[in-house]
């Protein structure tokens, strides 16, 4: 077999989806195998009639299994040809070397070739693949974010019917018009991280509501505080903005559990009214962001402060992703008492307890595909336990099968316990229309965090002007 990466760089004036001659190309070569075009059904093997005798059973028995093995055999020789990967994540590209995708791959489809097309980063990837749709050049096998499969959906193949997407716990929930038009390989998570030590010493508990989450950060800030005028209940570094994300960009998914919201406001005029889940979201967020339990200044310092000072017991709480866990790891002189739980969005404990989950890397055969069932053949492996586990084990991400287990790191694995029963919301981050109106109004949902944090900002004039910017930007575009 053939195993290719290329890596490209685009060149500007690029129509059709040809790759080469805008950049170089590396990788190792096997034993060259065949590259024939297209894919035929795999044929049947005769079955074998059994005898009677105990003898005879053994041996037909034995006969059978030759037959199907020689049958699967024979559908895996007749698979063959070239696939084409693209892809842009550097994590991934060295993870498909180190682990040998294209050569496993071959142990089961022995006359099939992969190569690898890695772009430089995302926007030239998504680049590229606008450019490729427009000019039936996709590569056979692509990889999408939650807010692109709608954006190429005319050009996946549905996969609701392979094995892979029954066995995917949230493929389903990122369907687009009732097709899985991508399954994700691992899904993201948000946690509160927090000192059990400081809790005890507080005098509180992990909350499990918004108002309990209000409450307890007041008396962690009063009681630090009164002896530390830097400290600060929950770290923040506002003066990055982004940061704020775990408020605002998720709470409003998770107000009634509408991981689409960004999609539906993008089809109303007035999204930020009073009533709506993002006005009831950001009330909640305005509300504990101007209560003082971000220290004297979360505008001044930037995130990687904020961490250190979590790190540091500095500050009780802190809101980040489970990628965050090595830096504070290595930030702390020990994480004995270091435990998660997950933002508590609801108002009453008899409200179902939401928590953002977020699928990522989701893989999609393309309609230009030159082996389509080559195509399947390779998503069928790539989740299945001749891949899979192994991959997703040599990442920090969940994974998103039924069939792997993969147990979490014991801190991140805390929030579960608190929460066994807990509703997950399928986050999306957005389609093309929620783009092109956010392009146009300039809003950002990060910045107006940062926004909150200023003492004086006035939400409801702010949320008055977004509507106001919202309904003329949906017009000009003729967003319906």
């Amino acid at each position: 077999m053939k195993k290719k990466i290329i890596s490209v760089l685009l060149c500007a004036s690029m129509v059709a989806g040809i790759l080469a001659g805008c950049g170089g190309s590396t990788g190792s070569s096997t034993t060259e195998a065949g590259k024939t075009e297209g894919s035929q059904a795999a044929t049947q093997a005769g079955t074998t009639e059994a005898g009677t005798s105990e003898a005879g059973t053994t041996e037909a028995k034995g006969e059978t299994a030759a037959a199907d093995d020689t049958e699967k055999a024979d559908a895996n020789t007749e698979l063959s040809g070239t696939l084409v990967v693209a892809l842009w994540d550097n994590v991934s590209m060295q993870l498909f070397e180190d682990l040998d995708l294209a050569g496993k791959f071959q142990e089961v489809y022995p006359d099939a070739n992969i190569e690898f097309e890695k772009l430089k980063d995302d926007s030239e990837y998504w680049n590229a693949m606008k450019m490729r749709a427009s000019a039936n050049q996709l590569p056979d096998i692509m990889f999408n974010k939650t807010f692109t499969l709608s954006r190429f959906k005319d050009y996946l193949v549905d996969l609701s019917d392979t094995e892979a997407n029954k066995n995917n716990n949230i493929a389903q929930g990122y369907a687009v018009d009732g097709k899985v038009l991508g399954l994700p390989e691992k899904m993201t998570a948000e946690y509160v991280y927090y000192w059990k030590d400081m809790f005890k010493e507080a005098g509180v508990e992990v909350p499990t509501t918004w108002s309990e989450l209000e409450e307890v950060s007041k008396k962690l800030q009063d009681h630090f505080g009164a002896e530390n005028g830097d400290f600060m209940a929950i770290a923040m570094g506002g003066k990055d903005e982004w940061p704020t994300y775990p408020f605002t960009e998720f709470m409003p998914a998770l107000e009634s559990g509408n991981g689409q919201n960004w999609n539906s406001m993008a089809a109303q005029d007035e999204p930020f009214s009073e009533g709506t889940d993002f006005y009831k979201a950001y009330t909640k967020i305005n509300s504990l962001f101007t209560s003082g339990v971000f220290g004297k200044d979360p505008v001044g310092i930037g995130n990687d402060q904020a961490t250190a000072l979590f790190a540091q017991k500095q500050a009780a709480m802190v809101a980040s992703g489970g990628w965050a866990l090595t830096s504070i790891s290595e930030g702390a002189d020990s994480t004995d008492e270091l435990g998660t739980f997950y933002l508590p969005t609801r108002d009453t404990a008899e409200d179902p307890f939401r928590a953002i989950t977020q699928g990522d890397n989701f893989m999609s055969i393309t309609t230009h595909a030159k082996n389509p069932d080559l195509a399947k053949a390779f998503v069928e492996f790539y989740f299945s336990d001749a891949w899979y586990p192994e991959y997703i084990k040599s990442q920090a991400d969940d994974n998103t099968m039924k069939t792997v287990q993969k147990d979490k790191d014991p801190i991140l694995a805390q929030a579960d316990e608190l929460q066994p029963d807990k509703e997950l919301v399928m986050y999306d981050g957005g389609g093309d229309d929620f783009t092109a109106l956010v392009a146009e109004t300039t809003f950002d949902y990060k910045k107006l965090g940062a926004e909150m944090l200023v003492s004086g900002f006035d939400l409801p004039s702010a949320l008055n002007d977004l509507n106001t910017k919202w309904k003329a930007a949906r017009e000009k575009l003729g967003i319906k």
